[in-house]
């Protein structure tokens, strides 16, 4: 019994040595290393890295030109005028240069009002003033008139329709036609109305002698 027991054993230690043999083996072949009881090497797949490439493409603003506005130049035509040509001379009938718009005459006493070189009203009878206060000789304009004035020098006298024409307050204005005034020339109340309503202040006069 002790000679089967010990062949027993024998074949068993051969078994565990021939199992253990091939067991190396297959760790051979798939590259583990039993001894060092070291995992076996994983090969790890490649990385693959992919490197994206950003193009950056300016495109550059496009700039509109406005054209410069049309110049539009606006031509204004000025009507023909035909201007009528200053009268020359004097007026017809009168005394005065016919550029007046109103004359008078101390040596005839008369007076007439006159438009374009053209009497429109006259001959009127007229006073001039006396000889220590006569009235002036020469080219006046109308300065300003007073339909009812009343002197200040003379108590409060009333000159109706006065058209100042000359330093001094001389004016044409309604008055005696028998007693001499004192510088300003008489009229009729009448031609004092109508020499009221047709001059206007810049209006030239003449006084002749």
């Amino acid at each position: 019994m002790a000679g089967e027991n010990s062949v027993r054993v024998n074949k068993i230690v051969l078994a565990l040595a021939a199992v253990g043999a091939a067991g190396l083996m297959t760790a051979c072949s798939t590259g583990v290393d039993l001894a060092s009881n070291a995992s076996p090497v994983s090969t790890s797949a490649s990385a693959t890295t992919t490197t994206t490439t950003t193009t950056t493409t300016t495109v550059a603003p496009t700039t509109t030109t406005t054209p410069p506005p049309t110049t539009t130049t606006t031509t204004t035509v000025k009507p023909t005028t035909t201007t009528k040509p200053k009268p020359v001379g004097k007026a017809p009938g009168t005394p005065c240069q016919a550029t007046m718009a109103a004359c008078v005459s101390k040596s005839t006493g008369q007076a007439w009002l006159i438009y374009n070189g053209v009497v429109t009203y006259g001959p009127v009878p007229m006073m001039p003033g006396k000889a220590s206060e006569p009235t002036p000789v020469g080219f006046f304009h109308v300065e300003w008139k007073d339909k009812h004035h009343k002197s200040s020098e003379f108590n409060d006298a009333p000159m109706e329709n006065s058209v100042f024409f000359a330093a001094g307050g001389i004016a044409f204005h309604e008055g005696s036609l028998t007693r001499p005034s004192a510088g300003c020339v008489h009229l009729t109340l009448a031609a004092s109305a109508k020499f009221y309503a047709n001059l206007d202040v810049g209006d030239p006069v003449q006084v002749v002698a």
